[in-house]
Order: C-alpha cells, then structure tokens, then sequence
C-alpha cells in the first residue's frame, strides 16, 4: 500500500492546539447552514392528526428557511459555535495529539490504524466539556424563528443568560451523556480514516505534509464522511433533547423510546441527509486549515 511504512512528524501539543483552532472555524464557517436545516430537521415536532409535517425534507426545509428569515436564517446560531469552536477544536486536536503519545513507547513510533482510532476517542472526550454547552445554545437558536412576536431569544449570548437563570450550569450541560455516545466512537472513526486516507495518498518516502491540498482536503473529506455516517441516530437524539421544554424527557433514552415508538425507527435518522452532504466540505475545510497552519508555523519556526 503506497505511503504505508511512512514516518509522519507529529506536532506539539502547542502546535496541535493553534492549528486545531483554526481549522474548527474553517469547518463551522463552511458547515453551519446545513447543520441548521439538521437541527430543524431532528427538533421538529411529530404533526398534530391530519397536519402536514412541519419540513418534508432538506430541501422544503431550506426553501422555508430562505421564504421566511432569508439567508440569515441559515446561519442563526452561529455566533455560539464560532465563539467555542476555536477553544473546542484546539482541545479537540490537543487530545488526538495526547492521545497518540500516551501510546508511544519512543518519540518516533508509527502508530497503527487501531492506535488512531484509540487517540480519536480520547479527543473525543477532551472535547466534550466545552462541546455539550455550545452546542445545547446553538441548537435552541437554530429552532428559533426569526419573528418579533416569536423570538425569544436576541441572540446566542442572551439565549446563554437565560437557559443559565432558568436552571443554572446543568441545563447548559443537557445531552452531555448522549454527546459522550456520539463522539467517543465517532472521532475514533474520524481519525482512524483521516489517517487511512493519508497513508492512501501519500508516495512512498513521502510525508503527508508534503500532500498538496486537494489530497488533504480528500482525506478531511471522506474522514468528516465516514465520522457522521456513525453519529446520525445519536445526533437526532441530542438534539430534541438539547432542544425540548424543561421537564418533557428524563434523558436521551426517553427521546429515543419516545421517538421510536410514536415515528417509528427511521425517525432517529432524520437529518442524515443535510448531515452527510455536509460533512465532506466542512471537514475538508476543517484538515486543510489545520494542516496549512501546521505548515505556517513551521515555516516560521514557531
């Protein structure tokens, strides 16, 4: 297999988490509309007897959206993942970077595909404690009509005051146990084929940071892929959960045992296809600007 024995030069700790910053903006700048019509997709209510679905797919669900709030509907909440996803993302790639050094017996090892795949899910629960609250604001607001009679939150930093005065630190923390179930498996899937990929890619006697950005943003492409196809029944789970009234459910099991038995079993699969569609360019996005920052910062030395 072409690039299979190559030695790859691993980044500091310090380097991991600048670069994985920037490629976390990278990936929610390109990524942000579709994960709005998933979040409305997955939040929305089953109809009321003889009325029509709130959104009968993706696409009625973005014609919707552009009818009534414009184009800035689209991006509602994104202020709430664009403030974390710098601290999240740097955390996220400074635990994959922990992850692979604690199974490292020597500075220079080449870890196996299984070794990845065990450094993902440490990133994955790095990434966790800042990942569950911005992401409970950014689902309430990308269910938030823009309506001045409706709306009842400003913005995400108001949405974030007022879930706080309601029930303090724990509510911003609802869907934490279904984020664990989502991205431990998920990120261990995520890297363990980012890295597939870039052993694919790359030449003999090469090194993936000599791969031009097309082949990075092939690999970041297909591991966003690959990632996402795992997390869709669990994603629709955190998201009505992280998105319903204070007191409808007790957990993430409730909303599945609820979801299952009043929509039937493809209702957990709701939003797949605004979720795979935009899991290739977002990640793409993600590893080109963390690999280019990788790059920029060893160019000058830092």
């Amino acid at each position: 297999m072409a690039g299979e024995k190559v030695k790859y030069e691993d980044p500091s700790f310090l380097k991991s988490f600048i670069a994985g910053g920037i490629g976390g903006i990278v990936e929610v700048t390109v990524g942000h509309p579709l994960d709005t019509v998933k979040v409305r997709l997955q939040a929305m209510p089953p109809p009321l007897p003889g009325q029509p679905a709130m959104f009968t797919n993706m696409f009625q669900c973005i014609r919707s959206t552009l009818h009534n709030e414009g184009v800035r509907g689209l991006y509602r909440g994104l202020l709430s993942p664009l403030v974390g996803i710098t601290p999240i993302y740097a955390v996220f790639f400074l635990g994959y970077s922990t992850g692979k050094k604690l199974q490292m017996k020597n500075s220079d090892d080449i870890l196996s595909l299984r070794q990845h795949f065990v450094a993902g899910m440490v990133a994955g629960v790095y990434s966790c404690p800042l990942c569950v609250p911005v992401e409970r604001v950014k689902c309430v607001m990308q269910i938030q009509r823009e309506s001045k009679l409706t709306s009842k939150y400003s913005g995400s930093w108001d949405c974030a005051r007022q879930l706080y005065r309601q029930g303090g630190v724990a509510t911003l923390y609802r869907g934490t146990i279904a984020t664990l179930l989502r991205d431990v498996p998920a990120c261990g899937v995520y890297f363990l084929t980012y890295e597939w990929f870039l052993r694919l890619l790359t030449p003999e006697g090469k090194y993936h940071h000599d791969l031009n950005p097309m082949k990075i943003m092939t690999a970041g492409g297909f591991a966003g892929l690959f990632c996402y196809a795992t997390t869709v029944p669990m994603d629709t789970i955190k998201s009505r959960y992280q998105t319903a009234p204070d007191g409808v459910y007790s957990g993430a099991w409730s909303v599945a045992k609820e979801m299952i038995k009043e929509e039937g079993l493809l209702r957990i699969f709701r939003g797949a296809t605004p979720i795979l569609i935009r899991s290739f360019p977002a990640n793409a996005g993600c590893f080109l600007g963390y690999e280019t920052a990788i790059k920029l910062m060893n160019y000058l030395s830092l």
